[in-house]
């Protein structure tokens, strides 16, 4: 790998209106390349919105979904990665070959090629189906990247793996903070009055994106997926009003120590940059503890243990 320059977004998608989500992609995009970033990663689900999906009968849920590569979104991301030269990751809702949903994340490069990962714990809406492969993949930019979508990063197993398979940048979709959850210690609801105060009022709600609702969760795990596999790591996620919760933001790109390179606490869109520097793979502590391990321990880790549980079954926070 070589040092390059990456970018993380975080924005208030417009529920079921790609239009409007694309042209706030291409903005970035331009930003981004303005800046020198050859990376740029936005959220989970962004070019259709969230949270909103869990509402939608099949028929609605269908009208929204769409083929990878060959469907109107993944040609856009593709031409705007040849117009600006940039490499682009974003999220909508797939129809397959084989008729089931899924929820994918298009990664176009420059060079005209795309990727795709399909989120491994789908649960947004029972429709969807979850993907069954680890995304790890060569750009044209000199280096090895790897994605996984939000709840896919919170199993640590997931992240090992795409480790194990050569990824040296994490691009990390989400759409989190704010949730709702019967757990007193994992996030919580955010007032919607302190989001639509925001401006006359930004110290209140900047309390809450940058605390136990946002970040301060994020700090709990997210660090360590980087810091203990030696990977950069690209987070980026919603921010604002998304249906009936408010997500946090907190759009930040990390190195393999698990330090924080480039962060935002923004009440709305915006976007972070920050150069990666290569020679920090070298030696660094997730990879020497990679090299350390001793597989014919482990397996117990590939044996169903009865307590597994089908993610769109049950009611939690991503």
């Amino acid at each position: 790998m070589r040092n390059i320059k990456v970018a993380s977004v975080q924005f208030e998608s417009k529920p079921g209106d790609k239009h409007a989500n694309l042209a706030t992609i291409r903005h970035f995009v331009e930003r981004a390349a303005g800046q020198g970033a050859e990376i740029v990663a936005f959220p989970e689900c962004c070019v259709t919105g969230y949270w909103f999906l869990r509402n939608l009968g099949h028929a609605e849920f269908a009208a929204l979904a769409e083929p990878v590569f060959e469907g109107p979104t993944s040609q856009a991301l593709i031409a705007m990665a040849r117009e600006y030269g940039v490499t682009i990751g974003a999220g909508f809702i797939e129809l397959g070959a084989d008729g089931k949903f899924y929820k994918p994340y298009v990664v176009a490069m420059p060079d005209g090629t795309a990727k795709c990962h399909r989120k491994l714990h789908a649960f947004v809406s029972p429709y969807l189906s979850s993907g069954d492969q680890y995304t790890v993949f060569d750009t044209p930019h000199g280096c090895r990247v790897g994605v996984l979508i939000c709840y896919d990063c919170n199993l640590i197993e997931n992240v090992r793996a795409t480790a194990l398979l050569g990824a040296e940048i994490l691009l990390a979709p989400h759409q989190t903070g704010g949730c709702r959850t019967r757990n007193p210690h994992l996030m919580g609801v955010i007032d919607r009055a302190l989001w639509d105060n925001r401006i006359s009022d930004p110290d209140a709600i900047g309390r809450e994106l940058r605390g136990e609702k946002g970040r301060g969760w994020l700090m709990r795990w997210l660090p360590s997926r980087a810091h203990d596999n030696g990977m950069f790591l690209v987070f980026s996620n919603g921010v604002g009003v998304d249906d009936d919760e408010i997500r946090t933001g907190n759009a930040m790109i990390l190195d393999p120590y698990g330090r924080i390179l480039a962060e935002t606490s923004a009440a709305g869109d915006d976007m972070v940059v920050a150069e990666l520097d290569a020679a920090l793979l070298n030696n660094c502590s997730g990879r020497q503890w990679v090299s350390a391990r001793r597989p014919e321990l482990y397996e117990v880790l590939t044996r169903r243990s009865g307590l597994e549980t089908d993610t769109r079954s049950i009611k939690f926070a991503e």
